[in-house]
């Protein structure tokens, strides 16, 4: 029977990050994960994720996006991974779109650089798109995307770098709140003791925590790749990430990163799913589809046959903004799931806050917007 200071229950996106931050501070922990870190039945698999300051979704994530930027550049500089890549990001829509009204506010708010353009200006500046003369656009330089495999394999190797312990192919089928901390059994029939634990296991979170279930939806989500029409125009040095929303759609984009073709998804939420384990690489073209056809409207450039497709999981909360808090029977047990489908971005920071929980009991960051007791019961 083995003791560690903290466990961390799902090693993706924000279980390996705290396990990195937890390491650092010199803490005894042991990660566990039940299949490999980035699997692709989960939701941090992908090749890549965006990253973006002017926060549509809400103002109050800003400053967490602030702190999320500087740890990825660190953690750059320390392991010397190539993560995060700035292109620039173009939130584009009809009149009163989400995507662009929320960022605008975002920025306005926090004093964020950004501009406003005219469909013309877009088109000259990158002349893949060809969005409506009658849509609003906003570009903002600091935008790009994060490439999420090598993001949590780096944290995950640092982390073993710094004395922590990691398992992998090992499901967590319990979490019980003990005298002293916490006590973890596996499918293998071990037994793992800690003073505290941090459960980050994504769509399974509502397995372990059923209370938590009937507050969750969990969608499949269908990733596409597409050969580009104009190759030329959809590199990274000329073609930002982006954002569009149309009358009945929101889709995003990713350039050509290496010749894998335009990455491009609704961000809209898919079928529904029971629980985790119906995921299935199961895409196909009735998927595909809806942002085949924003492509061919809005970015002709980039849009093309599909080259391949694949399928994730959102775990969505009711309100779509994170869990972040400490249970409230229990305040050894960290709860950090669901992300609700635009969660990646802070893994650097939330890797931070979640160690800051699960040591001190409370963090420096502002996570009010986050915590259980807005669920109720």
């Amino acid at each position: 029977m083995a003791i560690h200071d903290v466990a961390i229950v799902g090693l993706g996106a924000m279980g390996s990050a705290a396990l990195y931050h937890l390491a650092a501070r010199g803490q005894r922990v042991i990660g566990l994960e039940r299949a490999t870190p980035g699997h692709e039945g989960g939701s941090s698999h992908g090749e890549s994720r965006i990253i973006r300051m002017a926060y549509f979704e809400h103002p109050s994530y800003v400053p967490l996006l602030r702190r999320a930027y500087e740890n990825w550049r660190a953690l750059e500089r320390e392991t010397g991974a190539g993560l995060l890549t700035i292109t620039g990001i173009l939130e584009s829509g009809i009149q009163g779109a989400t995507v662009v009204e929320g960022a605008r506010r975002a920025a306005i708010e926090h004093g964020l650089p950004h501009e406003m353009l005219s469909a013309r200006q877009v088109a000259e500046r990158f002349p893949a798109f060809a969005v409506p003369d009658h849509w609003e656009t906003l570009f903002e330089a600091d935008g790009g995307f994060l490439r999420p495999e090598l993001a949590i394999e780096t944290h995950i190797a640092a982390a073993k770098g710094l004395g922590a312990e990691v398992r992998t192919h090992t499901e967590v089928t319990s979490v019980e709140p003990t005298a002293g901390g916490v006590r973890l059994k596996t499918a293998k029939g071990d037994t793992i003791e800690a003073g505290a634990v941090i459960v980050s296991a994504g769509a399974w979170v509502g397995e372990l925590f059923p209370d938590l279930r009937p507050h969750l939806r969990l969608t499949r989500q269908v990733l596409a790749w597409f050969d580009p029409a104009r190759p030329a125009l959809v590199t990274p040095d000329r073609f930002p990430v982006f954002l569009l929303e149309s009358e009945d759609e929101i889709i995003y984009g990713f350039p050509d990163l290496a010749g894998t073709g335009v990455k491009a998804a609704s961000h809209l939420p898919g079928r529904l799913l029971e629980r985790a384990g119906e995921a299935a690489q199961n895409g196909d073209m009735a998927d595909a589809q809806p942002v085949a056809d924003m492509l061919s409207r809005y970015i002709p450039g980039a849009a093309g046959p599909v080259r391949q497709l694949k399928t994730c999981i959102y775990t969505h909360s009711p309100d779509e903004d994170f869990i972040l808090d400490r249970h409230a029977l229990y305040p050894q047990i960290v709860l950090a799931s669901p992300c609700s489908g635009h969660g990646f971005k802070f893994a650097s920071v939330i890797g931070e806050v979640l160690a800051d929980l699960a040591t001190e009991g409370a963090t420096p960051h502002d996570i009010s917007r986050f915590r259980l007791g807005r669920l109720g019961g």
